[in-house]
Formats: C-alpha cells, structure tokens, sequence
C-alpha cells in the first residue's frame, strides 16, 4: 500500500549466498553442541552439588547446626543461579533450533529457482456513513441522500515479491499485487465513478507492479504505481482499495512508467535523491465520450492520443535513514493531451513532498500541488477539463481546470503496538474557471469544485500479522453553484497479514 518501494540490496552471487548460509548453518550447529556441552556440565555440577548435601545431612550430628544451616545457606543460594544458567541455555538453544528450522522450511519454488514470497492482507471492513456517499464501502465524496451501514472483504490485498539473477552488475527484483475491488457490474457511463481502474467486469483488479536493476546508488525500473513526486501516502487500515484522501489531496492513481533513481551522497549522513520517468498517463474518470465515430475495443487515452508520453521528475533531499527517514523533495510533471474535440492542451503540476521525524515518537508528513489537468492524478475533482457545447453551431467548448491542494498528515507512534493518525487532505479547482461549465441538474462530479477529508484513526497490532483498527472520516463535498454537502464515516478494520 505509494513510491517505488525500496528494494534489498545484495551484489553477491548465488553459490557466494549458498557458502555462507552453509557456514552460518554450522556455527549455528556449533553453538547447539557448545550450549549442550555446558549444559550437561551444569547437571553434573548439580548432581555432585545435591550428593554433596546429602552426605552432609547423614553424617552430621545435631551439635553441628551451624555446618548443617552454612550448606543449606549456600545451597540455597547457588542452586537459583543454577536455575538461572539453565533456563538461559534452554532460551537460546531454542532460539537456535528456531533459526536453524527457518532456513531448512519449504520455500515457495518459482520456474526460474529464484526466491519468491507470497504476501497479502486478508481484511475485513465495517462501516458506517451517516449520509449518502458515492461509494458505500470505499467513500471519496458525500451527495445528497440518506447514508448506509455494511461490511466488506473486496479489499483484501495479494501479491508476490520475487527476486532474479545479476545483470550488469545489478540485482534484478520484481513484485506484483492485486485486490478484489474490480467492478461487478460493467458501466459505460462518463457521468458516474464507481471506483478509478474499475472497468472490467471482474471483482480481482490489479494494483500495482514493479521491476527493476538496482545497483549500489542507481536503480532502473518500470512499473505501475504512484507518481514518484507523490511518494508518500496517509496511514488507514479502511482506505485500502483507494488510498486515504484520494480525490481530496492525495496524488495516488497508479500509472505505468519507466524511471531512474540515483542517489548521490551530500552533507556527511545526508543523501540527494534524483529521480526522472516517463508516465502514461490514464484519462479522468469524468472523461468526455468521444466526439469522433466509434470504434471497437478500448479507445486511446488523451495522453496517448498525444502521441507523446508524460515525464515527471524529483529531487529530494534525504535523512541518514534514506527511505524511513526524513525528507524534503520537490517534483514536477508535464504530459501533453489531444482533448475528444481534436484540441490538445498540457497537463503540469510542481510539487512538494515532506517528512519530518519530530520528537516524542511524532512523524509529520505531507504533499502539495499545483497544476492543471490532473484529473488523470486523482486531482482535478475528478476531471481534468470542463466543457459545453454551443446549442447554435453543435461545437464544443472546453477549458483545462486549475487545480491546487495537499494533504498533511501527524502520528505519533505510543508504543510498538499503537499508533495515532490524523489527517487532513484538500482538492480544489478554480471555481472561476468551472462555474461557466457547470451542467444544470449534473451530477456532483460534474459540478464538483472542491473536496476536503478530515480523518482521524487508530491502528492497535498485537503482533506482526494481526491489524485492528477504528477510523473517523468527514467528507466535505461543494459544487460549483448550490450547498456543500457532508457525511461523516466511521469505519472498522480487522486483518491478517501473510
């Protein structure tokens, strides 16, 4: 559940790999036999000492209490460290026994031999939503009618994590994963949004992939993910399917793309990121139907109309602890498009990304933009331009939206098990430029100007693999002409994680 993900380094070979687990695996076995070694040692000590005691309390007349009370003292005191001693070697013979069974488990086996883990989130999730909302399980903004309660699973996440062989000096990687948040019910409508990607007619959906060469300070990649000027994403349990504050801030919408990272090192402990790709950008979901004549199959985006691919870059200063730490970065992105009425027009934005680790356990994170067309984003109230056709000439006009908001967000980790998040996200195109284009009787995509999202959680993990949590979310939704309209959401989460 975000930037290109972070992948393990390691430029040795594989029979360098295999001679060092063999190694490891012996003087772990070393160790095993060193602890049982000392062990029997301890119970003979033991035996002689508890021999030793009952030959005292046979040979010793009464006069000689005081002989008698000194070994029951000194008894009494050696035999709880000895105790002690024998505990702390079981503890660690187990731990031993552990690693030793964890390196000689079943593996799941791939076609090229190379490691490769499943992983997911199996996840069940409740809600409450006080007033209508466009999606019941998975809300982005509130409309007019009465509100809903339900649960769900369709947000359960799967996927793999593989590693391949060594190229160019360069270790290979590649994950993939998916969720069940497909559209049931197929809909050509350009009016309603039913969810970004949900076009098919089947519940699985892909997410997101990558898959790179990643050397010591460079890392070549192409993948299906977030903007890299949007690296970073708010922390929910709930929002899974789509990101917390998609549509109210948050520029998250998975793109395909061919980048490259380097990082180069600044200030002692500090690095300088660099980061450039090519995006293909997908159309808003609130896309104008095609003027032209129809066609079979699945039309060209706008951006792919174009002809020409979008590129983004960033450049971002990083903490001692690179991709967990601190940051401060600053992007940028530009991607031409041929709009349905033959007119091109360019989409841009400029960004700021930030992360700060603050004291008493706090993080502050958040992103900011301003741009124009970037409905394709997860900006633009769901579109990247407005447009009305003229009732004389049958022509239509249209004009790319402003578009400025952000989102920031605070957490304070109590303890390893607790965390708090609260955050706040904001999406608003000019309402100068939309008021001229707003459809009487529309929809409220097709009047909406601007979305705020207020939220607030907990997220309680009792261990590595279990996930509870209890979310508050407020949905502030404002057309263009008419009254905002609001819906508080109150959401519980439960998952498993493998």
């Amino acid at each position: 559940m975000h930037i290109l993900y972070a992948q393990t380094t390691d430029q040795e070979s594989l029979p360098e790999q295999i001679r060092k687990l063999t190694e490891s695996v012996a003087r772990t076995q070393a160790q095993l036999e060193q602890s049982q070694h000392q062990l029997d040692e301890m119970r003979q000590q033991l035996g002689a000492l508890q021999r030793q005691m009952a030959q005292n309390g046979s040979t010793v007349t009464p006069p000689a209490i005081s002989t008698t009370a000194s070994s029951s003292s000194a008894a009494e005191t050696t035999s709880p460290a000895i105790t002690t001693t024998i505990d702390d070697l079981r503890e660690r013979q187990a731990i031993q026994e552990s690693q030793i069974a964890t390196h000689e488990q079943t593996k799941v086996e791939s076609k090229s031999r190379y490691p490769v883990k499943i992983t997911g989130l199996l996840l069940l999730n409740g809600f409450v939503n006080t007033r209508q909302v466009d999606m019941a399980a998975t809300p982005t903004i509130a409309i007019p009618g009465s509100g809903s309660t339900g649960a769900s699973v369709q947000q359960t996440v799967l996927g793999f994590d593989a590693r391949g062989p060594h190229l160019f000096g360069a270790h290979s990687y590649a994950d993939l994963s998916v969720d069940f948040d497909g559209n049931p019910q197929p809909s050509s409508s350009s009016t309603n949004y039913i969810g970004y990607y949900n076009t098919n007619i089947a519940l699985l959906r892909l997410r997101t992939a990558h898959a790179g060469l990643q050397w010591q300070h460079t890392e070549a990649y192409f993948s299906l993910d977030r903007p890299i000027f949007s690296p970073d994403a708010p922390t929910s349990l709930t929002a899974m399917a789509e990101p917390a504050l998609a549509w109210s801030g948050n520029l998250w919408t998975w793109n395909p793309q061919v980048g490259v990272t380097r990082d180069l090192g600044f200030a002692g402990s500090r690095n300088v990121r660099l980061q450039g790709a090519l995006i293909d950008v997908g159309d808003a979901p609130l896309s104008p139907a095609t003027i032209s004549a129809t066609t079979t199959g699945t039309p060209p985006t706008t951006a792919e109309q174009s002809r020409w691919p979008g590129a983004e870059a960033r450049v971002a200063l990083l903490g001692s602890k690179l991709d967990e730490g601190s940051h401060l970065g600053f992007g940028g992105y530009f991607a031409p498009h041929l709009s349905p009425f033959g007119r091109r027009f360019d989409a841009w934005a400029g960004t700021l990304d930030i992360r700060l680790l603050l004291p008493a356990r706090l993080q502050f994170t958040g992103s900011f933009y301003r741009g124009e067309a970037l409905g394709g984003l997860g900006g633009g109230a769901f579109k990247d331009l407005a447009y009305r056709p003229d009732p004389d000439t049958g022509r239509y006009y249209f004009r790319p939206l402003d578009d400025v908001g952000g989102w920031a967000q605070l957490k304070e980790k109590i303890s390893e098990r607790v965390e708090l998040n609260a955050a706040f996200g904001l999406d608003n195109v000019f309402a100068k430029e939309l008021r001229r284009y707003a459809v009487p009787g529309g929809t409220t995509y097709q009047n909406l100007a601007r979305n705020r999202t207020y939220t607030g959680n907990v997220i309680y993990s009792p261990s590595a693999y279990l996930l509870f949590s209890l979310e508050y979310r407020h949905l502030e939704s404002s057309p263009v002409t008419g009254l905002s309209t609001g819906s508080n959401v109150i959401g519980i989460g439960a998952g498993y994680k493998f």
